[in-house]
């Protein structure tokens, strides 16, 4: 599996502002499945992923449905880990805090598994092609890709 982090320039402040609407969704994403977590005892992974698809088709909540469903489930599983990790550390005895699962306030990253986006032959452009239409951008990547 390839992973590469890049920054992305040459973008319109529209273009800007469809990525923060889309790291908000998935912030929002996070936080529901930390509260769900907390309000239903004995939560498990696959009721937090299948909350991904009822938030989606939520009437309250339509944007949720604009990201991509593995962004959606990537938010999930970042709440999942948050989640074992605490339950780790309490079998574990650590001493001193054990993580509490916590709300994110400031959330900056969105994470696009398989699909979501589109990336140039040269792998040097991505597109966006989820819901929020964010368009095209140059990536920066300081490694060879």
């Amino acid at each position: 599996m390839l992973v590469v982090e890049a920054k992305l320039k040459n973008g319109t402040p529209e273009q800007y502002h469809r990525l923060d609407e889309a790291i908000k969704t998935s912030q929002f994403v996070r936080n529901s499945c930390v509260r769900y977590w907390r309000s239903n005892q004995g939560t498990t992974r696959n009721d937090l992923q299948k909350l991904c698809a009822v938030l989606a088709n939520n009437k309250e909540t339509p944007w949720v449905n604009k990201l991509n469903s593995q962004a959606r489930q990537s938010a999930a599983d970042r709440a999942w880990q948050s989640i074992t990790r605490f339950y780790h550390n309490c079998h574990a005895k650590i001493p001193g805090k054990k993580g509490f699962p916590r709300f994110k306030k400031h959330n900056r990253s969105v994470e696009y598994k398989l699909t979501g986006y589109k990336l140039s032959d040269d792998r040097r452009k991505i597109k966006f092609t989820d819901g929020f239409k964010a368009g095209e951008f140059d990536l920066w990547c300081s490694q060879k890709t």
